[in-house]
């Protein structure tokens, strides 16, 4: 694995504003006509399934999924190749709905491709909604 491959140093950014909550430069990232298909296909995330492909598709995205939501992104393993990784991924996510507090674990592959400018093309997750929603619960605040 190469440590300096633009996409795995853009995916390390990623996680970064995840945990300071760092919308704006979450977004800077993105190519004009960069795509997040998270997860790929269909769901309820994504009921069309055809991902996230314009500017304000991707801050809906990011006020949806990512505002009220802490994650935990874990990397267990790293693939690079050019502009492109692909990262064997634990995510740990609380999330608060409605005033109550509920937990969730992705596991899944996702990759990350940067054009010639560093800027994120695509971001695919490799996971199946119906196995995240198993882990699904409601935890206590406290």
């Amino acid at each position: 694995m190469n440590e300096n491959n633009v996409a795995y140093q853009m995916s390390l950014r990623s996680r970064e504003c995840l945990k300071t909550k760092d919308k704006a430069r979450w977004l800077d990232m993105w190519a004009e006509d960069g795509i997040i298909e998270d997860p790929i296909g269909p769901s309820a995330l994504d009921p069309e399934g055809k991902g996230h492909s314009t500017p304000e598709a991707r801050e809906a995205f990011y006020d949806r999924n990512i505002a009220n939501s802490d994650i935990e992104y874990i990397i267990h393993q790293t693939y690079t190749a050019h502009l492109e990784c692909a990262n064997i991924v634990t995510l740990n996510v609380v999330m608060n709905i409605d005033g109550k507090t509920y937990s969730q674990q992705v596991n899944g592959v996702f990759t990350y491709s940067c054009n010639e400018q560093g800027k994120l093309t695509a971001l695919r997750g490799f996971w199946e909604f119906d196995e995240g929603i198993a882990s699904f619960k409601e935890i206590d605040a406290a």
